[in-house]
């Protein structure tokens, strides 16, 4: 049985502006459930260089040793054995981004040189953190460090060693960022794992009080999110490379290990493709035993078709991936994006530079902060960008008296605000903003201590510059190509859904068919908060993800053992079977 035929594209129509939302743009969410991991690295990270340098009596280098310790913010989500490596590259690409702020600031004195240098910069870094989803902080720790160094003064003799102090930095970063391999090895694995038990869970609920069907917002939601953290967890795994059954001793365990997870992420895809016959209790039940160090639960039925979602992991490890630069092509969604960044950074800069400040690169790396994947996006973060940062003047106000106080408590203070702006700023950026706005004035107090009254307003004026002419740049510079995008993915889902349903025992092709879903859900959101934009066919995405998710429904219930000696065609039948429309 062939899937039900997609709707037409749309006529296209003239474009048309959205509304800007403010309602719960400043909402509290729940934190995330690993915050604490980056907000104690960042602290270690500071802290060994930042009281180095202390004893030498030359805090005034602190930038750029900051420069690499704020390196371990990142991959902390990510399994050891790709940490390892994503780590490796942030620090080059800091070190890259500060080298080339340097070289810069020492052949020019320009400062309308300088900002256009900065916006470039801003937005290469965007562009390269988006297509490589090295994930939160993203690009804005590159840009607020190379942006600050471009400003700072310079000659070519000092860059070598600026840059080895950053590398030094960076070469800290990566040992804090890779020491709980020592006690908790698996520790990502198991956590990727839990989240996708959870959201299977969330959505058997979910699907429940929608009467066991596909319909409904609150189970649509709950659906998308699950079928993005199965998608994830398999990633995480897929990411640790060793699978291989003749390793020997701790290997062999850490194998076992990795094995035990994915007959979990087993079972959350099933939930996910029959929710009703999941039970919510026991997912949730497994997700709470992998916390801690213990062993993996292990359900108490084994399924027919596990060996071969087991073997079929290892014909994943040996597919190529998507190489960096087919990311970039022409077409690419990042590539709207990189320009507005450029055309904001660069107008914030000049705007500020307009208006007599000392400081353009604030109003510069303010606009960088702000651009996300859509414009209605960008404009929440302007928001709470200029919300957190007038908070966090006053909070610089307060303990500015306590960081003048000498050196040392120049360094505590500024530990201080780099751990509460980690642990605040998944719950909401503003909140985060309220700590990072007072770091970033202290920062600039390492080389000598400076009128708290004049930094106040400098950092007011360019927040306020640096997200007008931010937003302003996000509604001006259109993202037509966004609609292209929604069509292109739902061609991918219609193209892996057809490939699943040739054959409904290939592991590999319900993997793709499963990144395609979530592909599709995300240039589905994005698209929805542009600005201007011609009606989107959002009938087809729902036809081709209710239609994906039903195929998925049939590989999963034939690996289950549910439909062995059943035609593919006919199994994507039954499980179409009673379904809406």
């Amino acid at each position: 049985m062939s899937s039900t035929p997609p709707s037409p594209h749309p006529a296209r129509r003239p474009a048309r502006p959205r509304r800007l939302p403010l309602a719960g743009v400043l909402r509290p969410g729940r934190p995330s459930d690993i915050w604490f991991k980056p907000a104690c690295s960042v602290v270690v990270a500071n802290a060994i260089p930042n009281l180095t340098l202390l004893a030498l009596g030359r805090l005034d280098l602190v930038m750029y040793t900051m420069a690499g310790s704020f390196c371990a913010l990142y991959a902390h989500h990510l399994p050891y054995a790709a940490r390892a490596r994503a780590l490796a590259w942030v620090v080059a690409g800091m070190t890259a981004g500060v080298a080339v702020a340097l070289v810069t600031a020492s052949l020019t004195n320009s400062a309308a040189v300088l900002v256009a240098a900065g916006a470039v910069l801003a937005a290469a870094q965007k562009t390269l953190c988006d297509a490589t989803r090295i994930g939160p902080p993203g690009h804005l720790i590159f840009t607020f460090i190379s942006s600050a160094t471009l400003f700072a003064p310079q000659t070519l003799g000092q860059v070598p060693g600026h840059l080895a102090l950053t590398l030094a930095g960076g070469a800290v970063a990566w040992l804090v960022g890779m020491a709980p391999a020592l006690l908790r090895p698996h520790g990502p694995e198991r956590r990727a794992t839990a989240r996708a038990l959870r959201a299977a869970a969330a959505y058997a609920d979910a699907a429940e009080d929608a009467g066991g069907t596909e319909s409904g917002a609150a189970a649509e939601r709950a659906r998308a999110a699950a079928a993005g953290a199965v998608h994830a967890a398999w990633q995480s795994l897929l990411a640790t490379g060793t699978w291989s059954a003749g390793a020997r001793g701790a290997g062999a365990r850490s194998v076992e290990a990795r094995r035990a997870l994915a007959r979990l992420v087993v079972r959350a895809e099933e939930a996910l493709a029959h929710p009703a016959a999941a039970d919510p209790a026991a997912l949730r039940s497994w997700a709470a035993g992998l916390r801690g160090t213990g062993a993996v639960p292990h359900p108490a039925d084994v399924r027919p078709g596990e060996r071969d979602e087991l073997l079929g992991l290892a014909a994943e490890l040996a597919g190529p991936g998507m190489p960096l630069w087919r990311r970039l092509t022409p077409g690419s969604p990042l590539l709207p994006i990189a320009l507005r960044t450029a055309v904001g950074c660069a107008l914030a800069g000049y705007g500020s530079l307009a208006l007599g400040i000392g400081r353009p690169y604030w109003a510069l790396v303010t606009a960088a902060s702000l651009y996300q994947a859509n414009v209605t996006l960008t404009w929440n973060r302007g928001v709470q960008r200029v919300v957190g940062n007038l908070v966090g003047v006053l909070a610089f106000a307060a303990i500015a008296p306590f960081a003048h106080l000498g050196h040392a408590e120049l360094i505590v203070s500024c530990l201080a605000l780099a751990f509460g702006a980690e642990a605040l700023i998944s719950r909401n950026y503003w909140l985060g903003s309220v700590c990072v706005t007072p770091m970033a004035l202290l920062v600039t107090e390492f080389a000598r201590f400076q009128q708290p009254g004049e930094l106040i307003l400098d950092r007011v004026v360019d927040t306020l510059v640096g997200a007008v002419l931010g937003v302003a740049a996000a509604v001006l510079v259109t993202n037509r190509r966004a609609a292209d995008q929604i069509e292109q993915a739902v061609e991918a889902v219609e193209r892996a859904r057809e490939a699943a349903e040739a054959d409904l025992a290939a592991v590999s092709a319900r993997r793709r068919l499963t990144a395609a879903l979530v592909d599709l859900r995300a240039a589905a959101d994005a698209a929805a908060g542009e600005w201007w934009q011609r009606a989107l066919p959002e009938q087809r995405v729902i036809a081709a993800e209710r239609a994906g998710h039903r195929t998925l429904a049939a590989t999963v219930r034939l690996q289950s053992g549910g439909g062995r000696g059943t035609r593919p065609r006919d199994e994507v039948a039954d499980a179409w079977e009673g379904a809406p429309a």
